[in-house]
């Protein structure tokens, strides 16, 4: 995730009260070529608390590690809540966990990361891939959490229901202006949709513009603002981008190079713990929503049953049949190609070599077949 655009809470009805930017984090836009090579030197000179210098572990084991996470903590990061309580991290040989928090006044996953202050950033390829290619930052991804594309257009069955490319003709389309832009542009590219045929309508990330009838369909998150919805009384109905030529996966881990080349083990640790935290979280959607509420996102205000509902939804993008057969965070080929293709569908060029390296996954899984619980 350039770092997000600056962002604001809404006054919106309790029930539809969502951070009000949470989509930007997942847009492709550059952090600017002096500003990554001035976060590289930075991290040079600085170095991350609790970084192992050989990564090997070793008896004291790997120490503190930071991962800045890609939103508030809510419940897209129930798996890492889980590695924590059930001191999964402090079993591979981590000290303290410091989850970052994104939000509006976030830095962006790949700054963090290219300034060493987190070893590990939950980002997306729309966001790390221009980073490289246009940037020029020594960034890999290493895993993806969620294997599908979680944006959607979202409109209520009550009003005027938006169920395939063709219905969008005559109706007003909610996108939040910015990288959504970019994406929501790439979805009329890969379906052939002349954007002449309907109004696009600039709106913030407040779902009520649908449930008042201000617009027809509104881009949204699938685990999120339908959900939201619903708790109005309403009936969502969805449009999802991963179906429709756009399927990138999203919190992917994203880490420098070096990492990879000079503390393998210390990633390949930090995998193990994170595969176990979310085999957990997957297993159980209501204690998954418990953190988030009681514990992590306590000053958040969240609510336990939609908590529950996201939880239950985001299930639906973690775990695949290629997951199930192959574990957690996996990417086959197939996924990958399809990535690095929907990422020049929308305007970033980019090889599988460039962006991904699985092969840190690959040896997890080799080393211990376990951990694939199908």
């Amino acid at each position: 995730m350039n770092a997000p655009a600056p962002r604001t809470r809404t006054a919106v009805p309790a029930r539809l009260a969502l951070p009000a930017s949470r989509r930007s984090l997942l847009r492709g836009a550059g952090l600017g070529a002096l500003g990554v090579a001035a976060l590289a030197a930075c991290g040079e000179e600085s170095g991350a608390a609790g970084t192992s210098g050989s990564g090997s572990g070793g008896a004291e084991g790997f120490g503190d590690i930071a991962v800045q996470l890609s939103w508030i903590k809510n419940i897209e990061f129930a798996g890492e809540y889980f590695a924590i309580e059930r001191g999964y991290y402090a079993e591979e040989g981590f000290g303290t966990v410091d989850l970052l928090a994104g939000g509006a006044a976030g830095t962006a996953a790949e700054a963090m990361v290219l300034s060493r202050r987190a070893q590990v950033g939950l980002s997306a390829p729309t966001l790390t891939a221009p980073a490289i290619v246009n940037e020029g930052a020594p960034l890999k991804i290493i895993g993806a959490t969620f294997q599908l594309n979680p944006f959607c257009l979202v409109s209520v069955e009550e009003r005027t229901p938006v169920r395939t490319v063709e219905d969008l003709a005559g109706k007003r389309i909610g996108v939040q202006t910015g990288g959504n832009e970019q994406i929501f542009a790439g979805f009329c590219t890969a379906n052939g949709v002349d954007p002449s045929t309907f109004t696009i309508v600039p709106v913030q990330y407040d779902p009520s513009v649908v449930a008042s009838g201000e617009v027809d369909a509104f881009m949204a998150y699938l685990t999120n603002e339908p959900i939201l919805l619903a708790g109005q009384g309403l009936t969502p109905v969805t449009l999802g981008f991963a179906e429709q030529g756009l399927p990138f996966v999203a919190e992917t881990f994203t880490v420098l190079q070096s990492t990879i080349d000079e503390q393998r083990d210390m990633l390949k640790a930090f995998l193990r713990a994170e595969v176990r935290g979310w085999t957990d979280a997957v297993a159980d959607p209501a204690e998954s929503a418990r953190l988030a509420v009681e514990v992590y996102g306590a000053d958040l205000d969240l609510e336990l049953e939609e908590q529950t509902a996201e939880a239950e939804a985001q299930n639906e993008l973690v775990v695949t049949d290629d997951t199930r057969a192959n574990g957690l965070f996996t990417m086959t080929e197939e996924l990958v190609q399809e990535n690095v293709e929907a990422l020049a569908v929308i305007g970033t060029d980019i090889a599988a070599e460039q962006l991904f390296d699985l092969t840190l996954l690959e040896e997890v899984y080799a080393e211990d077949p376990g951990l694939i619980t199908g």
